[in-house]
Parts: C-alpha cells; sequence; structure tokens
C-alpha cells in the first residue's frame, strides 16, 4: 500500500499498529474484545490512539494530562470512575475517529482504590461521543492527506471499565504502550521505509532509462548509477530486515531493540532513497501537478521520521541505551543482585558473577584479536565460498563489539546513557550488524542465488563498512585515549577492511534497475510494489513507454547510424524521422513506430503548467 500512497499506508497503519484492536488483543477484557474487535474489524469504528501532547513528545511519561479516581454520575447510577482531562495532538485519524484510546496519568488522593495516590499511566477506551469530548480540527502535516489532528477533554468522567484490561491494568499503561508498540514499529513504519525504497527503485529506474542526455540513457552516466545503486541497493537491504524482524513478531516476540533500529534505519533509508530519486529526476521532480509521481513522497518523508519516536531519540538513546542491559549476560543480573534483601547472599553471587563478566571481556578482547590477526580463517563458516567471507566478517565485528560494548559500560556506568553520540555509535554498530545478519539470512532462505549476487554483496559491503566505520568513530572518541589507542589496535590490527560499496558493484546494482520486466532479481528487488498498468497513469506510462521504446530500439538506432554517417541531413526545422523517410532510410510504418514511441518518451518528460486563474487564491480555495 506505502507503494501506491502514503496516505493509504498511514490511515491502515494506526489501526494496525497502536491503535486500539493492537492493545485490546493483548490486554482487553474478554467483554471488551467481544463488543469493540468486531467494530474495528468490520469499520463500525473508527479508532485513534492519543499518547502525543503540546507539552509532552518524545518523552511520553512527561505528559500532564490526569485521570483522578472519583465517583459520578454514569447512567444514572453513582459509580466509581476517572474524571479525566487532557490535552493532545498530532493525533492520527483522530478528526474521524469514533473510539479514542487516551494514556494519562491516573491519581487516587481521596485513597477510593488504596494507601497508594500516583497511581502511574493508564490506558483507556472512550467513544468520542462521550460528554466532554472535543475532536479539533485537522493538521495538514506536510501538505498529507490522511487524517491528523488534536483532541481534548475537560472534566470527562468515565468508569473504571473503560480501562482497557479494567481496573486490574490500571497504571500498567506504559508497559502495555512498550509492548504494543514495539509490535507496531516493527511492522507498519518500516513497511513504509520500505516501500518508498522499492516504489523509488521502480520510478527512478525507468525514468533512467527513458529520459536521455547526450543521445545516451541517464542510467549510462556514473553519477546516476551511484544513486540508482543506493536507491536499489537499499530497497533490498531493507526488505530483507523487514521481513526478518516481522517473522520474529509472527513468532510471538517483542523485539523493542530491533523495532528501535528498523524505526530508525529504514525510514531514514527511504528519505535517503527518495532524495536520490528526486536527483535523477531533476525538474520532473520539483514541478508540482497530476504528473508528478514523486513530489509528495519528497513532501511526507520528514513525516515518518517524526513519528512514534523522533529519530535522533531513537538513535541517540533507545537502541543501543535499550539493548545494553537487555541483552548483556551478566548485568542485568548484577543489577538485580543490588536490591537483594539478603546482602551477605547478594554479595557471594555478586563475586562469582563479577568473576564471570571479567572472564566474558577478556574472552572477547581474544576473541578480537586472533579474529583479526587470522582474517577469521581459524574458523568453519555457513554457506557458499561468497557468503562465507561475510560470515567471518560479521563475526569479527560482534567480537569487537562485544568488547566495546562491555569496555563502554565498565568505564562510563551511568554516565554512558548521557554520552549519547557514544551510545549512538554503539547502537550503530548493532543496526548494521542486525541489517548484514537480515541480508545474510534471505539470502541463504533463496538458496544463494547467483542472480542476487548483485544485491546480496551490495547490502553486505554497505552494512558491514558503516558498522566498521561507526567503531572506528567510537574509538576516535573514547573516553579513555590511551584505551581507545590500545583497543585500535586489538580492532584494526590491518587498519579498515571494509570500505563499502565499489564503484563497480555500485554500477553492477544500478543495472539490475533498467532490466525489463520479469527479470528474476529485478522482479525480486521489486515484490510486493504496486505497478501500474494503464498507459495514463503516469507510473503505468514510464514501463507504457520503455515497451514502446524496446520495440522501436533497432529503428532508433538504424536513424542515429543515418545521421552520423551524413547520409540524413535533415533541412533547417525538420525532424530527423521525416528527413529519414524523405529520402527512403525509413518506411511510413516504421517512421510511424519511432513516432510513437517518442511520444510516450515525451509525455513521461513532460510536467505540469496552470492557468493563472488556477493559482488565484479565492474564498475557501487552497493553493
Amino acid at each position: 500500500m506505502a507503494t501506491r500512497s502514503g496516505d493509504l499506508a498511514s490511515t491502515v497503519m494506526v489501526p494496525n499498529s497502536l491503535g486500539p484492536a493492537e492493545l485490546l488483543l493483548h490486554y482487553g477484557t474478554e467483554e471488551q474484545r467481544d463488543h469493540y474487535l468486531p467494530r474495528l474489524a468490520r469499520g463500525d469504528d473508527i479508532p485513534c490512539f492519543a499518547l502525543t501532547g503540546p507539552l509532552a513528545g518524545s518523552d511520553a511519561g512527561a505528559m500532564p494530562d490526569t485521570g483522578i479516581i472519583c465517583k459520578g454520575d454514569w447512567q444514572g447510577q453513582e459509580t466509581l470512575g476517572l474524571r479525566l482531562n487532557w490535552e493532545k495532538r498530532y493525533i492520527t485519524l483522530g478528526p474521524v475517529a469514533t473510539l479514542l484510546g487516551l494514556a494519562f496519568k491516573a491519581y487516587d488522593p481521596d485513597h477510593l482504590l488504596g494507601d497508594e495516590e500516583d497511581l502511574g499511566i493508564s490506558l483507556a477506551l472512550i467513544p468520542t461521543d462521550t460528554p466532554g469530548v472535543h475532536i479539533g480540527r485537522r493538521h495538514l502535516p506536510l501538505g498529507a492527506a490522511f487524517m491528523n489532528g488534536p483532541n481534548w477533554g475537560k472534566d470527562v468522567f468515565i468508569p473504571l471499565d473503560f480501562l482497557i484490561g479494567g481496573q486490574p491494568m490500571l497504571g500498567k499503561g506504559w508497559m502495555m504502550l512498550m509492548n504494543c508498540l514495539s509490535v507496531g514499529r516493527s511492522i507498519s513504519l518500516p513497511a513504509v521505509g520500505t516501500g518508498a525504497a522499492k516504489y523509488t527503485s521502480l520510478v527512478t529506474g525507468q525514468y533512467a532509462k527513458v529520459r536521455e542526455q547526450f543521445n545516451v540513457p541517464l542510467s549510462a552516466f556514473e553519477g546516476i548509477q551511484e544513486a540508482l545503486a543506493r536507491i536499489g541497493g537499499n530497497a533490498w537491504l531493507m526488505d530483507s530486515a523487514r521481513m526478518l524482524t516481522a517473522n520474529a513478531v509472527d513468532l510471538g516476540e517483542k523485539p523493542s531493540v530491533l523495532s528501535a533500529i528498523l524505526k530508525y534505519h529504514l525510514t531514514e533509508r527511504g528519505r535517503e532513497c527518495i532524495g536520490h530519486a528526486m536527483d535523477v529526476h531533476g525538474g520532473k521532480g520539483i514541478i508540482m501537478g497530476p504528473n508528478n509521481y514523486l513530489g509528495r513522497n519528497w513532501q511526507g518523508a520528514p513525516i515518518f521520521i517524526t513519528v512514534e519516536g523522533a529519530n535522533i531519540l531513537s538513535r541517540n538513546l533507545m537502541i543501543f541505551g535499550q539493548g545494553a542491559i537487555r541483552c548483556h549476560p551478566f548485568v542485568l543480573k548484577e543489577m538485580a543482585l543490588a536490591g537483594r534483601e539478603d546482602k551477605q547472599q547478594a554479595l557471594l553471587e555478586f563475586d562469582a558473577l563479577l568473576l564471570k563478566h571479567i572472564g566474558f571481556a577478556v574472552s572477547n578482547a581474544a576473541s578480537t584479536l586472533i579474529l583479526n590477526l587470522g582474517f577469521g580463517h581459524f574458523e568453519r563458516a555457513p554457506g557458499n565460498s561468497l557468503s562465507q567471507g561475510y560470515f567471518r566478517a560479521l563475526n569479527r565485528q560482534a567480537a569487537a563489539f562485544a568488547m566495546l560494548a562491555d569496555l563502554s559500560m565498565m568505564l562510563l556506568g551511568g554516565e554512558l546513557k548521557r554520552r549519547e553520540r557514544l551510545s549512538a555509535r554503539l547502537g550503530d554498530v548493532l543496526s548494521h550488524m542486525y541489517l548484514a545478519s537480515a541480508a545474510l539470512k534471505r539470502y541463504h532462505d533463496l538458496g544463494s542465488p547467483d542472480h542476487m549476487s548483485p544485491l546480496f554483496r551490495w547490502a553486505m559491503e554497505e552494512s558491514l563498512g558503516h558498522s566498521e566505520r561507526a567503531m572506528d568513530e567510537i574509538l576516535g572518541n573514547f573516553p579513555n585515549r590511551v584505551l581507545g589507542g590500545l583497543l585500535r589496535a586489538v580492532v584494526f590490527p590491518f587498519g579498515r577492511r571494509q570500505k563499502g560499496p565499489s564503484d563497480k558493484l555500485d554500477a553492477e546494482v544500478a543495472q539490475v534497475l533498467g532490466r525489463a520486466k520479469g527479470d528474476p532479481t529485478l522482479e525480486e528487488l521489486l515484490a510486493g510494489c504496486y505497478r501500474p498498468q494503464s498507459a495514463e497513469d503516469p507510473v503505468g506510462a514510464l514501463q507504457h513507454a520503455i515497451n514502446l521504446l524496446t520495440t522501436a530500439y533497432p529503428l532508433h538506432k538504424k536513424l542515429q547510424t543515418a545521421l552520423k554517417s551524413g547520409q540524413i541531413k535533415p533541412a533547417a526545422g525538420e525532424h530527423a524521422i521525416d528527413a529519414a523517410l524523405r529520402i527512403g532510410v525509413l518506411q511510413a510504418e516504421e517512421a510511424q513506430t519511432l513516432r510513437t514511441a517518442e511520444a510516450a518518451r515525451r509525455k513521461v518528460i513532460d510536467v505540469d503548467d496552470f492557468d493563472k486563474e488556477e493559482l488565484t487564491l479565492a474564498a475557501g480555495k487552497i493553493r
């Protein structure tokens, strides 16, 4: 859907990621699920979820929205419930929603439920026709058409059974949000980023074949090939990571760290692909109108960078910050022992854990040095002759990452959280190793086919190159400069080896985007991409033009040869096709074939223009 319409993808995304349905499936009472899920599935209810407010964006825990436990009148009876006051904004589907999911902080100042006053973040489902609920006007997010807007409530009373999961889930909203958000961030936004990469692969690869400069297609220029390679290579790499993570979700995992990796890297790479596509299209991409199939994608790209956790936050705080303690084999256990009541027993267990931790760190350092000195040839690796080298390179980097992460945590402790750039670079290493792992698994699952070699090699060189560069930057900015220098000798005893895709490899990947429809490599790259068939559709017109130009190619070559040899000398203002027809180089039918193909090319190249009156502002009219 994202390859056809970002607005459509956004509209479908909310009910299927961080929407009331997802929360109900995991935490709703049986009565809530039986009532709401069929209505949401049929479209009788339109959901939204209100989390972000004017004073609480990425720091959702700072929300000032409140729910006070109290007694109130509900349908003519005194009922124990919550009196809510909130102000939210940026709520997708909000302007048309009939069912509002709401996050707020619950308080019990009168101790109607117990001794505790601050009950924590809680989640409720509120029909939007409930008295006191106000649905505001629409936001206009960078000109996108999907519904988005503010809402607020003033002294809205709801019974406790409006809480998602009922009263037992009161105060557990943050846990509920994080679990459901990790699922949504693993599926929806990565799909949008991947959709952008696939779509730009389709249209840019075709446009670069149709559009010519200096009598050669744009795709023949090395500068264009670089852009095409990054679009196509990213599309395959992103799709590999998307599929691997979606499979994990299907198996019941709630991959919070992986969801942060995908949210950041796939939306950023999607934006990169759109930028390269705009560069290749030039003026075609910047003139808005019905024939511009890129402009809205360019405008809307920052939306997905911003929503569900701003990318700057995801990279600097979440990816490594969340994963460092959760994934470490000893740190979480060591922290748990610090809170143990039996201090003597805790100390004994801590000493044993600490010895294991030290052994783990020494083992990682030794593995890093041995693997780097031996170039990984001391170990066996799965796969074929192509993938084995990449498996070994990934193993080397994994050992080095484990060592650097462990030492960073030991040296800095809690200070590491405030050293955001160091944390971000550690997260970059982890992220690019995961992307490389996804590419390796996909290539292996496909049976290591030869025709996928260019895309696979590009994905691996790209991921390993970025990972190694991040490690280089970590060492260059390590808190202890002396130790950083010693570690560099361990991690890079022969200098950096992964430099990213070569110019030759870029050219191979760029060539894939220009292949004919039906080519197995191209079809694997574009799998799931919507491809209009009508020549009247701006995107369909690209394929239509390629079909006609391919058919007319022998005639075009014949015409160019005659022009170069001087056999054809068009008169002033005379088209070369007409001159060729006049002297008999082309027959009438051949000339018409060329004219039809050139007309299709021109249709693709042309841009929109408007009458002055169409662009004049008037009451009720938006330009």
